[in-house]
């Protein structure tokens, strides 16, 4: 948690002391009618929220800093329950959809908020945001929690938040996600950067999240630069796994100048010489990257230019077949010779050869989610490329990722062409029916249970 820079820390001054001096705070404190502190979140929340994001972009590293400075009583709660939601989030879970750690921002902030003059206004904007952070919790936690909460009716409010059902991790993942959906396109991931060998194994995998999620979305990273450096040039980092996934992380998303990826180079060098199974390691973080939203071509294009591929292993073999697709483009007939005689010289289980399916899987998921309905035709001639691929590599996840996006596509056409006696509905149909069962993507009597005129029910003789 770094200290807030002078500019933000002067800004929430002057919010602050705006708040204060606010008609509506003066009509809220003495009439207390709802529609007065409605009219304060009006004014000033929207300050607060362009603050809060300008912060996350700029400097993501202050953001826990910046929320703490809203728990102060100046700020009358405003912007608490949006916060709220971040820390919630913000917490790293495992693969049970619980926290790694116990979460204690939110915790702070929770507390803040019960303890809060206004929490009448402010607890009709919290429930859902502390169901969740419940539902990741631990019961020890939530207890420990509760004790802390001396006013019975408000801890009575926050133990109807707590719901048995999410002790399912099916319906915790479910909420998660369902949850996590509304704040998908916001920067408001922090983390810490560790000093010692002690942090980095207890911390990194946070830190592994916020960086991955700041790709994902975008955004300036300028301000991480010198703190990912500082990572890379740590003699007690070098060596580990961690070490090696920051590389692959800077080297792939972040923008350096010559002298930044000379440097960069130097580390990544050394490393792949010295440590045992690097290429591989290296190779299996790389194929996790090709799972984030984030990913694009120009990172396989950063990572060549900085990669001596004149040292022989499985990095400079799969960044050489990589280089002739970004330029060529995977439809060029030498692209795919290219291919098909580098999965004859590796096995198809083999890391590099995953990473490649991956990248073509990349290229098809960019190419089909930017096509509109209209586009349909250029969906089908896609298809013949989709044949010749899944021919070659021969794999069924591949088969399965390219089946999952045809399909996407196609339903989404027939929610657009419902005439049954239109062209377009007739081509959709036409083209299903062959090329899908060819594909091995449906069965005819699937083909056919999807086209089935569904019959409209009878109304009732008394409807």
């Amino acid at each position: 948690m770094q200290p807030l820079d002078d500019q933000y820390y002067n800004r929430l001054n002057d919010i602050a002391a705006a708040i204060q001096e606010s008609p509506n705070l003066a009509q809220y404190l003495e009439e207390e009618e709802d529609e007065y502190y409605n009219s304060l979140r009006l004014e000033f929340e929207p300050m607060l929220s362009e603050l809060h994001h300008k912060v996350a972009a700029e400097a993501p590293l202050q953001l826990v800093t910046f929320e703490k400075y809203l728990l102060e009583p100046p700020f009358e709660g405003l912007y608490l329950p949006r916060i709220l939601g971040y820390a919630v989030l913000r917490g790293e879970i495992n693969d049970q959809f619980r926290y790694v750690r116990p979460n204690d921002h939110f915790k702070d902030i929770l507390l803040a908020i019960c303890k809060s003059v206004h929490f009448e206004q402010l607890k009709k904007r919290i429930g859902q945001s502390i169901s969740v952070g419940f539902a990741l919790s631990s019961d020890i936690w939530i207890t420990n929690l509760m004790t802390l909460v001396e006013n019975k009716r408000i801890r009575y409010f926050l133990q109807q938040q707590n719901n048995d059902r999410y002790r399912d991790v099916k319906d915790r993942a479910d909420l998660y996600r369902r949850y996590s959906n509304q704040f998908r396109h916001e920067l408001y991931y922090s983390a810490d950067f560790p000093n010692t060998v002690g942090e980095m194994k207890a911390n990194f995998s946070a830190l592994r999240q916020f960086l991955l999620k700041r790709f994902e979305v975008g955004g300036d990273n300028e301000s991480l630069k010198e703190k990912i450096k500082g990572f890379l040039e740590n003699p007690g980092f070098q060596g580990s796994e961690e070490y090696l996934e920051m590389l692959a992380m800077f080297g792939n998303f972040i923008d350096l100048d010559p002298a930044e990826r000379l440097a960069f180079a130097t580390h990544f060098e050394r490393e792949r010489r010295s440590v045992p199974k690097f290429d591989q390691k290296y190779l299996q973080f790389l194929s996790s990257l090709y799972q984030s939203p984030g990913i694009r071509s120009i990172n396989d294009e950063r990572m060549s230019t900085a990669l001596d591929k004149n040292w022989k292993d499985k990095i400079s073999d799969y960044y050489r077949i990589a280089d002739k697709i970004h330029s060529l483009g995977y439809v060029h007939p030498d692209s795919i010779d290219a291919v098909q005689e580098f999965y004859l010289t590796h096995q198809g289980l083999s890391v590099e050869s995953e990473c490649l399916r991956k990248l073509i899987a990349t290229y098809f998921t960019q190419l089909i989610n930017g096509l509109t309905e209209r586009e349909y035709a250029d969906y089908f001639e896609l298809t013949k490329i989709f044949a010749v691929y899944m021919k070659i590599f021969g794999n069924q996840q591949f088969n399965q990722e390219v089946e999952a996006l045809s399909m996407k596509y196609v339903l989404k056409l027939l929610k657009i062409f419902t005439d049954k006696r239109a062209k377009d509905y007739q081509d959709v149909k036409k083209f299903v029916s062959t090329q899908f069962v060819d594909l091995g993507f449906l069965k005819d009597k699937e083909v056919v249970e999807m086209f089935k005129t569904r019959r409209k029910k009878r109304k009732s003789a008394e409807e």
